[in-house]
């Protein structure tokens, strides 16, 4: 599957990492435009409000064209934002932010429904889509040092270079894939290109209409807002509780990257396997379970290695959900609709970002860590309730909870 999926898994890990080095050398990009850090940092929410935007109204559109068309155009669009920053004008930056930002709402759902659509709508599709899934939070905990290395050679402005030019190429193998397969089929279109075109509001209603779809969405929103906003703080938690330094910090994030990679993987492989044990729904949440465990009990713990373990466990438990939400959405969805859900998704965790970090800092305000453990609790227990429709819908598919409901 991966050898099939070569293209997609390299774009999917291009994607992310313009805004690394962004954020690794957002010092010297600030000394180059004549900035502050503050200033410059505060670039980065003009791409997750352009990911919001873009994800949400250019949706239905996904599913419109070529899956490989839309992520050829993203990628595009990608590196010319790339080159853009290198220039390290301000101005320009401010266009880099922007213009990774609505790329990247685009390119990941494209991406990811493009690997499921290459592999029908059964689970094996699932397989598919988390194993992209699972490939960008590889890439989210390996991107720094391997930026670093070539960086100490040409500077962040040849990574960002780099970057642009990668992002053309990969361009260019998707739409040379596309035209190929379209040579192959004896119409000259692919299943894809077969499927009947929704309009655009129509798209929006039908997507609405699949039982178990809204609540997922919900429960990805959540999901994001929770662990996004629980990363947002956690450096100042161990510096201030453990008195661990940015040094020493890197360990635990290498930690919590592992342990959501490892478990995105695994999930995704049983989750979708002929026979599970475990249904993908009963899966989902359980996933919540031990997030609400292992988020409320990581701010009380004054003991180092109780909270390394709950934020090992609390990584693993978001990327249980994460790969259960993008597999039920896949399959459900299935190809007609499966873009259209997959980006609104990703609109949704665009503003799950933005939500964690305000509430959890509002509860730091408020009641210190301890109000910060009953925000995110609570985002937790709301998720958990939405899965009972979601549950609900797996079982009145006809068959028990976690078989295939396409």
């Amino acid at each position: 599957m991966a050898r099939a999926l070569w293209p997609v898994l390299l774009a999917s890990a291009v994607g992310l990492l313009p805004f690394t080095v962004f954020s690794t050398y957002l010092v010297p990009i600030a000394d180059e435009a004549g900035s502050g850090v503050a200033a410059m940092g505060g670039l980065r929410g003009l791409g997750g409000l352009a990911a919001l935007l873009v994800g949400t109204a250019l949706a239905p559109l996904i599913d419109r064209v070529p899956k490989e068309w839309a992520a050829a155009g993203a990628l595009v669009a990608l590196g010319a934002s790339a080159a853009l920053g290198a220039a390290g004008d301000f101005a320009l930056l401010a266009v880099f932010c922007l213009l990774i930002g609505a790329s990247t709402a685009v390119l990941n759902p494209a991406l990811t429904a493009a690997a499921a659509d290459r592999f029908g709508t059964g689970r094996a599709a699932g397989r598919a889509a988390t194993l992209v899934t699972a490939t960008q939070s590889m890439t989210a905990m390996l991107a720094a040092p391997v930026i670093a290395l070539p960086a100490l050679f040409w500077g962040w402005q040849g990574d960002l270079l780099g970057v642009s030019v990668v992002s053309l190429l990969l361009a260019a193998v998707f739409v040379a894939r596309h035209r190929k397969r379209r040579a192959q089929e004896p119409d000259g279109a692919d299943a894809a290109d077969r499927e009947p075109r929704l309009g655009y509001l129509a798209s929006f209603r039908a997507l609405g209409a699949v039982r178990g779809v809204l609540p997922l969405l919900l429960v990805a929103l959540l999901r994001t807002a929770v662990f996004m906003g629980y990363l947002s703080y956690l450096a100042a938690f161990y510096e201030q509780r453990f008195d661990l330094d940015a040094g020493l910090f890197a360990f635990v994030w290498t930690l919590s990257g592992a342990s959501f990679f490892v478990s995105n993987l695994l999930t995704g492989r049983l989750t979708n396997s002929d026979r599970p044990r475990v249904g993908t729904e009963r899966m989902l949440a359980v996933g919540l379970v031990a997030a609400l465990v292992s988020v409320v009990g990581f701010y009380f713990t004054h003991w180092l290695p109780l909270a390394l373990a709950l934020t090992a466990l609390h990584a693993a438990s978001h990327a249980i959900v994460a790969a259960c939400v993008v597999s039920l959405l896949v399959r459900r969805c299935g190809t007609a609709l499966r873009g259209s859900a997959l980006s609104v998704n990703a609109a949704g965790m665009s503003l799950g970002v933005f939500a964690g970090a305000a509430l959890g800092g509002a509860g730091l305000g408020l009641a210190g860590y301890p109000g910060v453990a009953v925000v995110f609790g609570t985002l937790v227990l709301v998720a958990l309730g939405a899965t009972v429709p979601v549950l609900r819908a797996g079982r009145s598919a006809g068959a028990p909870t976690g078989t295939d409901t396409a």
